[in-house]
């Protein structure tokens, strides 16, 4: 693992780990799915670029689907 995926891993894990908490609290489940989402999929991309471009997307889809 490199130190850019492994810093990227940490940024979305952090926002992921937000919105997990968010949807909790309030009952919401699209936050707590894209939040679980956005903390487990480091754990299975390989390359920083993809692990970038897919935490990029969920962030977008988190801010897209909010209520």
């Amino acid at each position: 693992m490199t130190p850019e995926a492994l810093l990227g891993a940490i940024i979305f894990g952090s926002i992921g780990m937000g919105a997990f908490v968010y949807g909790k609290r309030n009952g919401s489940w699209r936050p707590l799915v894209i939040g679980i989402a956005l903390m487990v999929y480091p754990y299975f991309i390989a390359g920083t670029a993809m692990l970038y471009a897919i935490g990029a997307a969920l962030t977008f889809a988190l801010f897209l689907f909010r209520e």
